[in-house]
């Protein structure tokens, strides 16, 4: 309305046509460059707009998702053998990783170098080759352009040019790195090398979780109708745990008393929450929940083989929620292990993609324990269900206040810090900090 107003105003007096469309133009650029402002400099405050606008939302695709960023592709595990692929995302844009025939990880936009249609349509197979169905373009496990129907044409008419050069008409690559078996990739080809990226917590936790050769034990698929920043809010909000889900607090998965705590990277983007299994005080626990409608003393578990468990390490973690600033969450609650990759669909739509996975050395007993604690997660997990719920509820809230913003101060204002305790939005802040920084958001700073 503001632009079209001012449009408006210039044609009032006089101004040619032409010299109208030009400014109006730049206003139009100007404007979206710098229509989101923090108006905190310790990121107390976020606007509602970077949830529901649609600007916001492209100017993601291009400045976090093809920009100076890691995003998840998979794990090694999917794909171990030359010629295995997945179709993954970036953001919302397709993407093939690959092992070429030399075994080597390889990644590239799925859209064709000829009509941009989708390349590779299946979820995962292996090949010699990707083909499109369209006009039968055929690309090699590198990326390559090796044939073209009709190159020469059909009974001396058609045909391509002389000078068409396939090798110029490859689909477009990108950097892949991996981690421990967790593949990222990037289309900044000058980034910092992935090891620097992750920084050294997530480096120690990644060490400890993929000590060994995993295996892939399944998916899930969750459409969750939101922005798919809210779900890093909500991954980076260690006390909502113990409020928002009846099962983690009443069967003493999760409950704010425990001993936990955040640690953040050095640009504050990626986190590591965790919490000390079995360490609470029953008492305490029952003092402090008494009045929460989400502890119900009363409930028994019918089975209660669910909370089996055999740890997987010595150091006590129950629940060790991993995040990487912007693609992907990995997670170890009890024994089931999964990475949920958050897949934006548009301002108010993501999906995310669960893939579950065990140690190639699991026994059997071990193997059906992971697989029974899969159902604390996904789309009608006992703990996670609600975290999509939670998520719709703000974003049916949120539609027409654009121009409001949202109130991030528990465990206070200022200095965004590692935490040693589990009632905190300080990692949320630590979030919107890099977000802000990597999409050239303007901060008010304090006078």
């Amino acid at each position: 309305m503001f632009k079209f107003i001012q449009t408006w105003f210039w044609v009032s007096l006089g101004w040619n046509i032409s010299a109208v469309v030009l400014i109006h133009e730049v206003v139009m650029v100007a404007s979206t460059a710098s229509s989101v402002v923090f108006p905190t400099a310790d990121f107390t405050r976020v606007p509602y707009s970077v949830f529901v606008d649609q600007e916001v939302y492209e100017r993601e695709q291009q400045r976090l998702f093809r920009g100076s960023t890691w995003c998840y592709l998979g794990l090694e595990a999917e794909i171990p053998n030359p010629g295995d692929f997945k179709t993954t995302v970036m953001g919302d844009t397709p993407v093939v990783l690959n092992r070429d025939r030399q075994g080597e990880l390889r990644a590239f936009v799925n859209r064709c170098s000829h009509r941009g249609a989708i390349v590779r349509r299946e979820a995962c197979g292996n090949a010699k080759e990707h083909r499109c169905i369209y006009h039968q373009w055929c690309f090699n496990l590198k990326g390559e352009l090796t044939g073209v129907p009709y190159q020469n044409g059909m009974q001396g008419k058609g045909g391509y040019p002389d000078d068409f050069d396939k090798s110029q008409h490859g689909l477009t690559p990108i950097r892949v790195e991996s981690y421990k078996g967790i593949v990222f990739g990037s289309f900044d080809w000058d980034i910092e090398p992935l090891d620097s990226y992750l920084d050294t917590h997530l480096r120690y936790h990644f060490d400890k979780v993929f000590h060994k050769p995993v295996k892939v034990l399944g998916y899930m698929r969750q459409l969750i109708p939101g922005n798919w920043k809210l779900y890093f809010e909500n991954v980076k909000d260690p006390y909502h745990a113990g409020l928002l889900h009846l099962f983690h607090a009443t069967f003493g998965l999760y409950r704010s008393t425990q001993k936990g705590g955040v640690v953040l990277d050095k640009h504050q983007g990626h986190s590591i929450i965790y919490n000390i299994g079995g360490n609470y005080d029953k008492k305490e626990a029952e003092v402090q929940y008494k009045d929460q409608q989400k502890y119900e003393q009363s409930y028994k578990l019918v089975d209660p083989s669910i909370l089996k468990q055999r740890p997987d390490f010595d150091d006590g973690v129950a629940n060790r929620i991993m995040s990487v600033f912007p693609s992907v969450v990995v997670q170890q609650i009890l024994n089931t292990l999964a990475t949920r990759h958050i897949r934006p669909k548009g301002p108010d739509e993501f999906e995310l993609y669960w893939t579950y996975f065990g140690y190639a050395d699991d026994d059997e007993e071990l193997t059906q324990i992971r697989l029974k604690q899969a159902n604390f997660v996904g789309p009608s997990g006992f703990i996670s269900m609600e975290d999509g719920e939670a998520v719709r509820l703000v974003q049916e809230g949120i539609r027409r206040e654009q121009d409001q913003y949202s109130v991030i101060e528990m465990d206070g204002r200022g200095e965004i810090r590692d935490i040693d305790h589990l009632v905190s939005e300080v990692p949320m802040r630590g979030f919107w900090k890099r977000y802000a920084e990597l999409m050239n958001y303007d901060v008010e700073v304090a006078q």
